[in-house]
């Protein structure tokens, strides 16, 4: 089994900076995809940042794109996601994920381990 970890979360003011990290412990294997998603009250998860095991392969939903920045240090088994210029629509429980199998998208329903999330309010 594999565990994640997030932590950083908390309350930000509209246009300052979060970051959030997820440490992986246990079987991480190789080659690993990780992904961010958020949920906010009464929507679906959503599909945030996604990053491949080399890091050169970024994936941003639209909503995001210029604003956060996900990266990720193999040494540590630890992805973040650096939340620049947070919105009061960014306000969600995130969560990090791991795909095992990477093959081209990040879908929620197809990551192979979650994390129990992290809150993020961010107040205008």
């Amino acid at each position: 089994q594999v565990q994640l970890v997030e932590s950083g979360g908390g309350l930000v003011q509209a246009g300052g900076s979060l970051r959030l990290s997820c440490a992986a412990s246990g079987r991480t294997f190789s080659r690993y995809a990780m992904g961010w998603f958020r949920q906010a009250p009464g929507k679906e998860r959503e599909f945030v940042a996604g990053i491949s095991w080399s890091g050169e392969g970024t994936s941003y939903a639209d909503s995001v794109k210029g604003r956060f920045t996900i990266s990720r240090d193999n040494a540590k088994n630890t992805v973040y996601l650096q939340m620049g210029s947070p919105k009061p629509e960014d306000t969600a429980v995130y969560y990090c994920a791991l795909d095992r199998y990477y093959s081209g998208s990040y879908s929620a329903n197809g990551m192979d381990y979650w994390g129990k999330g992290t809150l993020v309010t961010v107040s205008s």
